[in-house]
């Protein structure tokens, strides 16, 4: 069956990193688009960045734009998601999505938490 378990989360400090990672299993990873989405607490599902199949085209929210980068590894079915310059607003459970983000495929997320 379709199986995303994402890792990588934690407490990290404003102007840290961190890096997601989501390893994919159950179907032919390379044929889809994947995204990555994020829920701070109390709000709803935010679209964070999308990366096409095959990797050479990314696209990401205003809110993570040249601080956040998406890649992907096909041949071992991973999704990446760098972090860098993280702020307080980055805190959130981040989820990686098979698709686009309208998408309930979707794995149990891992929990970035930003906070001096």
């Amino acid at each position: 069956q379709v199986q995303l378990v994402e890792s990588g989360g934690g407490l990290v400090v404003p102007g840290g990193s961190l890096r997601l990672s989501c390893a994919a299993s159950g179907f032919t990873f390379r044929d889809y688009v994947m995204t990555w989405v994020r829920q701070a607490p109390g709000k709803g599902l935010e679209w964070v960045s999308t990366i096409s199949g095959g990797g050479s085209s990314q696209s990401y929210a205003d809110s993570v734009k040249g601080r956040f980068t998406i890649s992907r590894d096909n041949a071992n079915r991973m999704l990446f998601l760098q972090m860098n310059s993280l702020k307080t607003d980055d805190t959130a459970v981040y989820y990686c999505v098979r698709g686009l983000s309208g998408s309930n495929v979707r794995g149990q997320g891992t929990q970035v938490t930003v906070s001096s």
